[in-house]
């Protein structure tokens, strides 16, 4: 009896003993192949300090490296990284590198003597040689196409800066203040830049500055509040058809808040957030570990897990707004509030 089946059962059977033969590799094999480390922009990898400069009176740049020699992320103007110092801190810094060099990246800090320690730990133990973790880059500070740019930067805010002035090139025009010559980094990168230093100049009319952009204009800011705080009154009025884009290296003040209070579930104590203050800084005053980075809102490192209460949330991360919060910027919705801490 001939027992070899038709042509069509013959075309199954065959598809389907394919079927399984992919299905065995499959489950023999790994779920995913480990990736390239370094290829994965937005996962933390291992980086070597290759040089510090001296930039100008409390400011120093720093180069890394990837700690395997090979190829970093890519990244546009305005992106930043977050790096985890050797004492625990983490900390963001915009790149003012050249985007095109895949094997550097440069940041440059500004040395805060009252500060909360992160600056004073590169300047004073960082050398070349020394390991650090990043992650990143990100952005939150996108160079957006338009006709004509006007950039205006105050101090350390150059950093964010520096890459949009190269990438619009003559689109583009800079007006870059700060206390003095001594304290403005990257002048000698800076040659076509509108240098206007308060020692010699005075403090600058923010207005005037922007009542320059031309019709359509994007115009970005990084710099100190008041710097920003006068763009965001001025520009609409002076310039309606512009762009407004700013970056700030401190955090905002709180707007609108009102009193309320946090309780911690693992101990039980209860923690008053005065209207004025975050519940970041409250925290702190009885736990100083807490993790932060940005406190605006934007990286998530100090997400907190709700287990009680509504949130106010004001940050721009996209969290889970049911069941977490980012205390450096969101509140209380009402009274109360019990944390996972």
């Amino acid at each position: 009896m001939d027992t070899t089946p038709p042509p069509g059962l013959r075309m199954v059977a065959a598809a389907l003993g394919l079927y399984r033969s992919v299905v065995t590799a499959a489950r023999a094999a790994p779920l995913l192949s480990p990736p390239k480390p370094l290829r994965r922009t937005g996962f933390d990898r291992d980086v070597v300090v290759e040089t510090v400069t001296r930039e100008a009176v409390d400011v120093v740049s720093l180069t890394v490296r990837a700690a395997d020699g090979g190829t970093l992320p890519s990244w546009r103007p305005g992106a930043h990284l977050d790096v985890f110092l050797p004492s625990g801190r983490q900390r963001q810094y915009s790149l003012c590198g050249d985007p095109r060099d895949r094997y550097r990246y440069r940041i440059a800090v500004r040395r805060i003597a009252n500060g909360d320690g992160g600056s004073l730990e590169i300047h004073d133990r960082l050398r070349a040689g020394s390991a650090l973790r990043i992650r990143g880059p990100r952005n939150a500070f996108t160079l957006v196409e338009a006709p004509s740019y006007l950039f205006l930067a105050g101090g350390i805010g150059i950093t964010a800066i520096l890459p949009m002035v190269r990438a619009a090139g003559a689109r583009g025009r800079l007006v870059y203040t700060g206390r003095s010559r001594e304290t403005m980094p990257f002048l000698d990168e800076l040659p076509s830049a509108e240098v206007r230093p308060d020692d010699e100049c005075g403090v600058p009319d923010v207005a005037a500055i922007l009542a320059a952009a031309k019709p359509g204009a994007a115009v970005y800011v990084c710099g100190p509040p008041p710097m920003l705080a006068a763009a965001r009154r001025h520009l609409f009025e002076l310039n309606p058809t512009g762009s407004l884009h700013t970056e700030r290296f401190s955090p905002a003040p709180v707007v609108d808040g009102r009193a309320f209070e946090l309780t911690l579930a693992r101990t039980g104590r209860r923690i008053r957030v005065g209207a004025e203050e975050t519940a970041l800084a409250a925290l702190r005053r009885e736990l100083p570990d807490v993790d932060y980075s940005c406190r605006q809102g934007f990286c998530g490192t100090c997400r907190v897990r709700v287990l009680s209460g509504a949130v106010d949330h004001r940050d721009h991360a996209g969290i889970d707004r049911d069941e977490q919060m980012l205390v450096c910027v969101s509140r209380a919705a009402g009274d109360h509030l019990v944390l996972d801490l």
